[in-house]
């Protein structure tokens, strides 16, 4: 079992019409998103949820008023300003860092798991999709991803399938590195742009502190091809394959209007190119990494 990661450093570089693509060319596979924060690879491949599990990432401070003496400690030792005068908490407020129960008199607080989010297993046209959605203005985002990599490697292990296809969350942070950790390509979606080369260059940076192989596709090559050529040098000296240069093409931009994978929707310069991208990336992790 091989596991892929789509991933880019920064958003709107195409990774999810690559990842939705490679969904529809690939046989025995499991897709996983790991854009918790901001997913959308469900509006592309439409998943219907069979399985839904809760994800508790953190505690949160609970104080149990009947056992309360009033003597304000936990007031003055909460830097988050997240109980009141009245002893209530403010779930919003509280970070979960557990002074107010350790120096309570009385043991009248206690730290509760919080459910923070939920992650899915989800049927697809194109085969199970393991995601998840973390709540508005929760934390763990890392975390979460991790238990949903971890489904998504277990259920492709217990039946035998050949690929775990990921896409990745934009940046550099926290769920970056935990979609990141341990798999045997990345391959980094960029743009020919000033902020797309300085992206491209961060994220192979934190590729290689994890010493995780690493493959760079161009998207609308052709929108400057000054940029796309300092990409390929900057690829070449770095020692990364470019496995594809992808053309602009306006039918992407309807396939995703669409919901329909662009591999699906029509054919056309940029979709023979993903096509021969997935071959390249398909013989690039059975072959020991070797192009």
């Amino acid at each position: 079992m091989k596991q892929i990661l789509i991933t880019s450093g920064k958003g709107g570089t195409g990774k999810t019409i690559i990842t939705a693509s490679f969904a529809a060319l690939a046989k025995h596979k499991v897709l996983c998103d790991c854009d918790v924060d901001a997913a959308d690879l469900h509006l592309l491949l439409k998943p219907t949820i069979r399985e839904r599990h809760q994800f508790a990432g953190s505690k949160k401070a609970s104080l149990a008023l009947e056992d309360c003496n009033g003597c304000g400690a936990c007031i003055s030792v909460c830097r988050f300003d997240a109980i009141s005068s009245e002893y209530s908490i403010d779930p919003l407020s509280c970070e979960g860092c557990g002074l107010c129960s350790r120096i309570c008199p009385e043991d009248a607080i206690t730290m509760e798991e919080h459910t923070c989010g939920e992650w899915y297993i989800s049927d697809t046209p194109y085969g199970t999709m393991i995601h998840a959605r973390l709540g508005i203005a929760e934390e763990n985002s890392g975390k979460l991803v991790s238990v949903t990599r971890e489904a998504a490697r277990k259920y492709a292990k217990e039946r035998e399938y050949a690929f775990v296809l990921i896409d990745g969350p934009p940046g550099i942070g926290c769920p970056v590195i935990a979609s990141l950790s341990g798999v045997d390509l990345a391959l980094i979606v960029t743009e020919p742009t000033l902020s797309g080369i300085h992206d491209l260059e961060r994220i192979y940076q934190v590729a290689c502190h994890f010493s995780i192989p690493t493959a760079c596709v161009v998207n609308k090559f052709d929108i400057n091809y000054e940029y796309t050529r300092a990409l390929e040098q900057w690829c070449r000296k770095q020692g990364i394959h470019v496995a594809g240069k992808l053309p602009f093409e306006e039918q992407i931009i309807e396939a995703v209007v669409h919901g329909i994978p662009p591999v699906e929707y029509a054919e056309n310069e940029a979709t023979e190119e993903i096509k021969k991208v997935w071959k390249l990336v398909q013989k690039y992790v059975m072959n020991g990494n070797e192009t």
